[in-house]
C-alpha cells in the first residue's frame, strides 16, 4: 500500500499536521517512536517548567486574539481544545502539556501508529519507504518529518565525553552540594540547570563562545528569557557565579576525581586558563538526527549540520517530497522568527498544509473576494493586523497577501513570505503584503533606555524608523518590489486610528493602483 502522507513524530506539529488531514479526510499515517504522543515533553525540559506564555486572563473575548498570548495550544474548530484549560500557570508544567497532547490526539481522531520506531527510509521511483524496528515497511508519496531536533548538541571539545548530558544527568540539586560546576552552553537549557543548581553548589560557571543575549532585547524568544535568569544576578551580585566568555579547549580527568578545563577567554588579558570542578554539565542545545536517511534521500543539512536545509515550501532542497514541521522549519528563520516554537509553527504546519492542497489536491490557497478599491483593500488589512494571531506569532515569516487584477481583488491570509516571493500564489499585476514586523535595529536599541530617542507611538512621519512591531505592507507590480508603507507602531498594538493607520495606507494603495 502506498499512502499520501507518511508523517514521523506525533509532537505537537506531527498532531498539529494529522488533525488538519484528518479532518479534510486525506490518506496519511503518523509513526511514533513512544507510546503516546509529545513523548520528548515527559523528558523535557529536564526541570519541567516551560518557558512558554500561557496567559489565561488576556481581557478578550474574541479567541483570535486570545491565541496571541498563548503559546501552547494547537489549531483545531475544538474551542474545548485549548491550553487554557489545563493549567493557570504563567509558565505551565511540562506534564501539564503532555496530558493536553494527548488529549488532542484523541479528540481529533488523528491515526497514529505508537511505539514504532523509525530506523531506515530510503526513496525509489518518487516513492519513501520507510522500515521500523519491527521489519514493517510503510510507503507514501510524500513524507513529513517532525521529529523536532532529537540529538544532544555535542561540540568537538577533547574530552567532552567526560561532561554529563543534559538529556541524562541526575538534576536532584542534594547531589551537587558544595560542588564546582561547569555548564557548557548559554541557552536556556544551559541557565535553567545553573538556575537549579544555585541553592546548593558552591559554585557555577556557565562558559559558551558568543555573546550572552537576553530575549526582551532581540526578541527571538530562544535567547536567554527573564524567568531563567536569576543567574545573572547572582553573577553580577558577586555570588560565586559566573558567566564566562570564550571556548572550553580541552577536558581532563584528575586523580581526585574532578576535571581540568582549559578555557579560552574570548576578551582577557588572560587568553588560557586552567579550571578545575567536580562536575560538568553538556547543555549545548540539540540538532536534528539524520542518520536514518539512506543515500537515496539523505537531506541537505545547514547552519552547522543542525537542521535540514528546505525551500519556501518547506521541502528538502535536494529530496523532492520530503517535508518538514515543526520546530526543524526554524532553519527558514534561524534566531530571528519564531518557528522553533508551538505558538508559531502551528501556523507554519497549517502554511504546509495549505502548500500540499495547492500542489497534490487541486485546492488553491483559500482566498476570499474583495472589492478592488483602495479603501476596501486599507479596510481589510487594518482589520487583519488588529486581529490575526498568525501574523502576531510569526512576524516577518507569515503574511497576507491581496492580489489585484483589473477590477478583481483577493485576500489570502498567513501565506509564508518567501513562498509568495517564490511565485507559490502565481503571476499577478499587483499583489500586496502585508506582515508585522519589528525594526532593523530592533535587537541593537535597548528597550529600557529612555536617553535613546525612539520614534513615538502614532508618529505618520517616522513610522518607518520604528523598532516595535508594527505592520508593513509591501506593493509588488508583476511579480518586483515597487514600493513599502509602514503603519506607525502603536502602544496597545491597535491600528485602528483613521488619520494614523487607516488613512496613510488607503492613500498609499492608491497611488500603488495608480
Amino acid at each position: 500500500m502506498v499512502r499520501d502522507y507518511l508523517i514521523i513524530g506525533a509532537g505537537p506539529a506531527g498532531l498539529q499536521l494529522a488533525a488538519l488531514l484528518e479532518r479534510a479526510g486525506r490518506d496519511y499515517v503518523v509513526l511514533e517512536r513512544g507510546d503516546g504522543p509529545g513523548t520528548f515533553f515527559t523528558r523535557f525540559p529536564r526541570h519541567r517548567q516551560l518557558i512558554s506564555i500561557n496567559k489565561v486572563n488576556t481581557g478578550y473575548t474574541d479567541p483570535e486574539l486570545s491565541l496571541r498570548m498563548d503559546w501552547n495550544s494547537l489549531l483545531s474548530d475544538d474551542p474545548e481544545l485549548l491550553f487554557t484549560r489545563y493549567s493557570e500557570e504563567y509558565f505551565p508544567q511540562a506534564d501539564d502539556f503532555v496530558r493536553y497532547l494527548a488529549d488532542f490526539a484523541d479528540r481529533t481522531g488523528v491515526r497514529v501508529d505508537y511505539g514504532t520506531d523509525v530506523v531506515r527510509v530510503s526513496r525509489e521511483a518518487g516513492v519513501f519507504t520507510v522500515r521500523d524496528a519491527a521489519g514493517r515497511d510503510w510507503r507514501a508519496r510524500r513524507l513529513v518529518v517532525a521529529t523536532g531536533v532529537s540529538r544532544l548538541n555535542e561540540p568537538a571539545i577533547p574530552g567532552i565525553e567526560l561532561a554529563e548530558r543534559y538529556d541524562e544527568f541526575d538534576t536532584d540539586p542534594a547531589s551537587f552540594v558544595n560542588q564546582r560546576v561547569l555548564v557548557v552552553g548559554k541557552g536556556n537549557s544551559a541557565f535553567e540547570t545553573a538556575e537549579a543548581l544555585m541553592a546548593k553548589a558552591a559554585v557555577i560557571h556557565v562558559a559558551g563562545p558568543h555573546s550572552l543575549k537576553m530575549a526582551w532585547k532581540t526578541h527571538f524568544v530562544g535567547h536567554l528569557r527573564a524567568v531563567n535568569n536569576n543567574f545573572l544576578d547572582s553573577y553580577q551580585l558577586k555570588s560565586q557565579n559566573a558567566v564566562l566568555d570564550g571556548t572550553v579547549e580541552n577536558i581532563e580527568k584528575t586523580s581526585d576525581g574532578g576535571f581540568r578545563v582549559t578555557f579560552r577567554y574570548a576578551r582577557t588579558a588572560e587568553r588560557l586558563r586552567e579550571l578545575l570542578y567536580d562536575r560538568i554539565i553538556l547543555c549545548a542545545g540539540f540538532r536534528f538526527d539524520a542518520d536514518v536517511f539512506d543515500e537515496t534521500c539523505r537531506p541537505a543539512l545547514v547552519i552547522d549540520g543542525r537542521f535540514p536545509e528546505q525551500n519556501s515550501a518547506y521541502e528538502s532542497v535536494n529530496v523532492p517530497g520530503l517535508h518538514f514541521a515543526g520546530t526543524l522549519t526554524q532553519q527558514r528563520d534561524f534566531k530571528r522568527g519564531t518557528s522553533g516554537f508551538v505558538h508559531g509553527f502551528r501556523y507554519g504546519v497549517r502554511a504546509l498544509y495549505r502548500i500540499l492542497g495547492a500542489r497534490h489536491h487541486g485546492e488553491p490557497w483559500p482566498s476570499r473576494p474583495l472589492t478592488a478599491v483602495p479603501e476596501a483593500i486599507a479596510d481589510a488589512v487594518v482589520a487583519r493586523v488588529n486581529r490575526s494571531s498568525a501574523l502576531w506569532q510569526q512576524f516577518g515569516v507569515l503574511g497576507d497577501v491581496v492580489t489585484v487584477d483589473a477590477d478583481r481583488a483577493t485576500y489570502q491570509e498567513e501565506v509564508p513570505l518567501e513562498y509568495a516571493a517564490d511565485g507559490g500564489l502565481g503571476p499577478a499585476a499587483h499583489r500586496f503584503v502585508v506582515d508585522l514586523e519589528y525594526g532593523a535595529d530592533h535587537d541593537g536599541v535597548d528597550p529600557f533606555d529612555v536617553t535613546v530617542p525612539r520614534v513615538t507611538e502614532n508618529d505618520v512621519e517616522h513610522a518607518m524608523d520604528s523598532s516595535y512591531l508594527h505592520p508593513v505592507v509591501r506593493h509588488y507590480r508583476d511579480g518586483v518590489l515597487s514600493a513599502t508603507h509602514h503603519l506607525a507602531e502603536n502602544l496597545e498594538n491597535e491600528w485602528d486610528i483613521p488619520a494614523v493607520h487607516h488613512q496613510p495606507l488607503a492613500a498609499f494603495v492608491k497611488a500603488c493602483l495608480d
